[in-house]
């Protein structure tokens, strides 16, 4: 379904759009209701060119008439007996409004009109394709009536007729049904085509009234390619019974076609005009003063004769007003030629032979419209003139008549021009400086985060990582047990992006292994002493966990190496977790052998050679598990610093390593 709010305000003319507005506003005063119907929402819905605008309110429209004057429209046309009336406005936008009314046919083609609502009104039309009604009130702009699914045959391009009994009460929906296949080229429904050729072997054409007639007549000049629709209506056999008089030979068909290239160059200038007048000025060149006469006569407009019959005396007024001094300028000639009569300024462009005129006319056409490629559109955007400020299509307007006037022939005369029209610029940002404490501080409070979060890790650098949880009472000591956190043995290269950790409130115990055993300080136990001198090098023990009690993994306490010694990984942390093991998966690990890093073993050294720093890198050892012993295993950590030995060895002191453990000879 289309949006018709879209349509309206992007597929009229502006003409139209000013014609439905003023109509609009005047049936809101008189406190009717309107709606844009027949062969306007027809067109807007297949796509077509929208020739006049058909509008109904729910009241007497002749009502409206003084309102509709005062706003600028032309009334041409009036019939009292189905209260209508036919105005046009500017921009060559003719427009007819009716009241909404029902209607019956005792005889053919002698309507008895009852004014009723918008419904009743849509199901006496013509045909289901012109039964379609778009609100123009408030509340229901836009909205679309389709009683009788007009749209489906729309999409169908078909021509379906809305009473079966059409073509036998208004024998003119003969001649509409002809005219409106030739210009839509679409074709009857298959029993509206049947009905047709019923009526038109009954001779159904010969009750025409004089009032359908020349209704008929006219709207012939009123189509965009009336010579063909002309042409079509004779193969028809319809325009013996419209106006015998009037053929297609009698058109002057050279002239029709020049008039056509004006139109065209007109329309490229924003100009619209109405080419009904010189249409019928053309299509009825060859006929006779008398049978021309009579036409004129026929048709139930009116105000339209009266313009067809002005068309020459107000080209010729115009064209002394388009030589005159007054407009010797090109921004006076186009601000002319842009705001008279559009139909006066088509047949002047048509039929005038005066060299000035023609010479404007060029000029109009196809060398002043170059200079809007002249427009500095980049230096306005540098300039910060852009669509959004107001007055902008104004400026460009003013800009375009001084390049055409030859006033701006440099850049630095078109930026004197824009400089007062240019808005001051923007003030610059506000940045709000902090000082070096604050800077300070929000560093810290990061480098806390990070922290915080890096401790709630389970992985880090270096393999396993592993906490022990401290108790207090001392009787509980030897019952505590830590968690294996990572369930592969092989320690894990460590991401450059994870920081170093700093534990406070829980202790790291790591053994750092080096090439050569560092001598435990002298307030350490003699327990500790041994124990480290005799560990070797990158040892690493490993005792099978009793079934149904999580693994224990202890490490003991080791001077620190040399800085010189540690690797790269060396010097990550490593921290303590604690993470409950399942049973399954110490029976899983109850089969795991113990492997042991091949490395050769450093010999023991005198006290004196401990104290040189490592130079070979740490060995691996891996004790063999003992059933119902804890598994240990010893990690490679961050070398301690030399002034933390003595608290470290007091850690190891309150918490021994494994009591057993037998060497992997």
């Amino acid at each position: 379904m289309p949006d018709y709010i879209y349509l309206l305000e992007n597929r009229l003319s502006p003409g139209q759009q000013n014609a439905l507005k003023v109509v609009r506003e005047s049936a809101r005063d008189a406190q009717m209701t309107v709606f844009l119907t027949g062969g306007a929402v027809r067109d807007l819905t297949s796509g077509s060119p929208v020739r006049d605008l058909d509008f109904s309110v729910q009241g007497n429209a002749l009502k409206l008439r003084k309102a509709l004057e005062k706003s600028g429209g032309v009334l041409v046309g009036e019939d009292q007996h189905s209260q209508s009336l036919y105005f046009h406005f500017g921009g060559g936008a003719r427009a007819e409004i009716s009241s909404t009314r029902s209607v019956e046919y005792p005889k053919p083609g002698k309507p008895i009109y009852h004014f009723a609502t918008i419904h009743e009104d849509l199901r006496r039309r013509d045909f289901t394709a012109n039964a379609m009604a778009l609100s123009l009130n408030d509340g229901s702009y836009g909205l679309l009536m389709d009683p009788l699914n007009g749209v489906a045959d729309i999409e169908s391009r078909l021509l379906r007729l809305v009473s079966n009994y059409g073509f036998l009460e208004q024998p003119s929906l003969l001649i509409r049904a002809t005219r409106f296949a030739a210009r839509l080229a679409w074709e009857l429904e298959e029993k509206t085509k049947v009905r047709f050729e019923n009526a038109k072997e009954e001779d159904i054409i010969r009750l025409l009234s004089d009032w359908h007639r020349g209704y008929e007549l006219e709207e012939i000049g009123h189509e965009e390619d009336a010579l063909r629709i002309l042409k079509v209506m004779e193969d028809a056999g319809w325009m013996k019974y419209l106006y015998p008089a009037w053929t297609s030979t009698n058109a002057d068909v050279a002239g029709l076609d020049q008039m056509r290239e004006v139109l065209n160059q007109l329309q490229m200038q924003g100009i619209n005009p109405d080419t009904s007048t010189a249409s019928m000025t053309l299509l009825t060149a060859k006929m006779s003063a008398r049978d021309l006469a009579d036409l004129k006569k026929m048709f139930v407009r009116p105000g339209f004769v009266e313009e067809w019959n002005a068309l020459d005396a107000n080209a010729k007024e115009f064209a002394k007003v388009l030589t005159s001094k007054q407009v010797a300028t090109p921004s006076a000639t186009w601000k002319l030629m842009t705001t008279s009569n559009p139909e006066v300024v088509l047949w002047l462009g048509y039929t005038s032979k005066s060299g000035p005129v023609q010479e404007k006319f060029r000029n109009f056409f196809s060398v002043w419209p170059e200079a809007r490629q002249r427009i500095p559109y980049a230096l306005m955007q540098e300039m910060r003139i852009t669509p959004e400020i107001e007055g902008y299509q104004a400026l460009l307007q003013s800009l375009f008549f001084e390049l055409i006037d030859g006033k701006l022939e440099t850049d630095e005369q078109i930026r004197a021009f824009l400089e007062p029209f240019s808005p001051p610029a923007p003030p610059p940002p506000v940045t709000v400086r902090r000082t070096r404490g604050k800077k300070a501080s929000e560093a810290k409070a990061k480098v806390k985060a990070e922290e915080a979060e890096d401790e709630e890790a389970d992985e880090l650098p270096g393999g396993m990582e592993l906490k022990l949880d401290r108790d207090e009472d001392a009787s509980n000591e030897e019952e505590e047990e830590d968690e294996e956190h990572d369930e592969e043995y092989a320690p894990k290269p460590a991401p450059k992006s994870i920081k170093p950790l700093k534990v406070k409130a829980v202790p790291q115990i790591s053994l750092r292994a080096a090439a050569k055993p560092v001598p435990a300080p002298k307030s350490a136990p003699k327990t500790s002493e041994k124990k480290v001198a005799e560990v070797k090098p990158a040892a690493k023990i490993v005792t099978k966990p009793t079934l149904g009690k999580p693994a224990v993994t202890r490490a003991p306490e080791m001077k620190q190496a040399s800085k010189k010694a540690a690797t790269p990984a060396d010097k990550k942390p490593v921290a303590v977790s604690k993470k409950v093991v399942p049973p399954k998966a110490i029976a899983k690990k109850v089969a795991v052998k113990a492997v042991v890093a091949h490395s050769k073993p450093v010999a023991k050294a005198p006290a004196a050679a401990a104290k040189k720093p490592a130079t070979k890198p740490a060995a691996k050892r891996v004790a063999k598990p003992v059933a119902g012993k804890a598994k240990v295993v010893v990690k490679p950590s961050k070398p301690a610093a030399q002034g933390k030995s003595a608290n470290h060895a007091k850690s190891v002191t309150k918490h021994p390593p494994a009591k057993t453990a037998k060497k992997k000879r």
